[in-house]
């Protein structure tokens, strides 16, 4: 009774339809910002070539390639127990819930249910998620750091070129913002890597722990053996070869790497090759980073209107005036929109296969 509960919750929260909120405050927002902006022959700035379309493929091509990392990823945290179709339902189930909640939550939970129905043990579909999670994190540690160093400049935190010259690096709220998030992330990921891999019957006694609350608690038995197989994943996930653990965070960065480029092809494709510099290309990857810390917090169905609001304003300085919504809605039409049109395709035929049948 309990499963076929949870099945029905999950076909609620998944249901196709839900993808017309995201859209329509994506662009209501859109629609409102360009009002603002607008000015006459501001999108003069904005030229189609030949090579417009050259570039705007190779940003569509970014997306199969991170798309195409996390495939790889999970096939090799499944031990080969997920076919290449199966992967590919996965992720795409995966970033369309990710599409249709807040960003703070995500798609996580749910991807745990999806590995299940797939045939994966519950524990062993946990700890894949949050090896995946691990991962994701641990690729931010490391780069958020590096690209800091590497660019060497407090304008990374602007909102604008003209910010620059005044800027006072302990007085930018995005500055602080960001290292908050960085730190918690820290934190995030120090916390997952002790559970998973150095006291996993720590981790199962702080969810015994958790699911004595009133509200949860007669999921108590549940969670003792999700933690019981969580010890289980964790021994078998300690015992991978160095080389594994490579490969998956190599397939981890390409995807995030590939996710980030999208914004730099995308500015080539508009305004041409040679309007942005080696070193401002670097500083609007890097800004992208920072970017997508300030999404984690946004209440809205996958970040819809904050996302477009953060990209117009935090890169402005880097393309031309009045072309910033113009730029922001490209930019998520390339990058977000496809998975709520893949999700409304994949979710009605996945659901009648694992959650409908018997």
């Amino acid at each position: 009774m309990k499963d076929k509960d949870n099945s029905a919750k999950i076909i609620r929260s998944i249901r196709p339809s839900r993808v017309i909120w995201p859209i329509l405050i994506g662009l209501c927002i859109s629609a409102y910002m360009l009002y603002q902006e607008y000015e006459p022959g501001s999108l003069s700035a904005i030229k189609v070539t030949s090579s417009t379309f050259l570039w705007v493929f190779i940003s569509i091509l970014l997306m199969v390639v991170r798309d195409f990392g996390y495939i790889i990823r999970i096939r090799l945290l499944s031990g080969g127990l997920l076919n290449w179709r199966k992967s590919f339902q996965i992720i795409m189930l995966w970033e369309f819930t990710s599409a249709i909640t807040p960003s703070a939550i995500g798609g996580t939970s749910v991807a745990i249910f999806f590995l299940n129905k797939a045939g994966i043990k519950l524990g062993r579909s946990t700890g894949i998620v949050m090896v995946t999670s691990f991962l994701d994190e641990l690729f931010f540690v490391l780069a958020f750091p590096m690209v800091i160093l590497f660019i060497g400049r407090s304008d990374i935190f602007a909102f604008g070129a003209s910010e620059v010259s005044s800027i006072v690096w302990y007085k930018n709220q995005f500055l602080l913002f960001s290292l908050t998030g960085y730190g918690l992330k820290v934190l995030y990921t120090l916390f997952i890597a002790y559970g998973l891999f150095l006291n996993p019957r720590g981790l199962k006694s702080f969810l015994l722990w958790v699911f004595k609350l009133p509200i949860i608690r007669k999921w108590r038995p549940e969670a003792n053996n999700v933690g019981n197989e969580l010890i289980l994943t964790s021994t078998e996930f300690k015992k991978w070869p160095l080389k594994e653990w490579l490969k998956a965070f190599m397939a981890t960065s390409i995807s995030w790497v590939s996710r980030y480029w999208i914004v730099n092809t995308l500015i080539i494709a508009v305004f041409g090759i040679k309007y942005l510099d080696l070193s401002n290309h670097i500083l609007v990857f890097g800004k992208q980073l920072i970017m997508w810390i300030m999404m984690l917090v946004s209440p809205t169905p996958g970040g819809s209107g904050f996302a477009e609001y953060v990209f117009k304003e935090f890169l402005q300085g880097y393309i031309p005036d009045g072309t910033g919504t113009a730029m922001a809605f490209l930019w998520r039409t390339i990058s977000y929109y496809p998975y709520l049109l893949i999700g409304a395709i994949i979710v009605p035929p996945w659901v009648r296969k694992y959650l409908l049948k018997g």
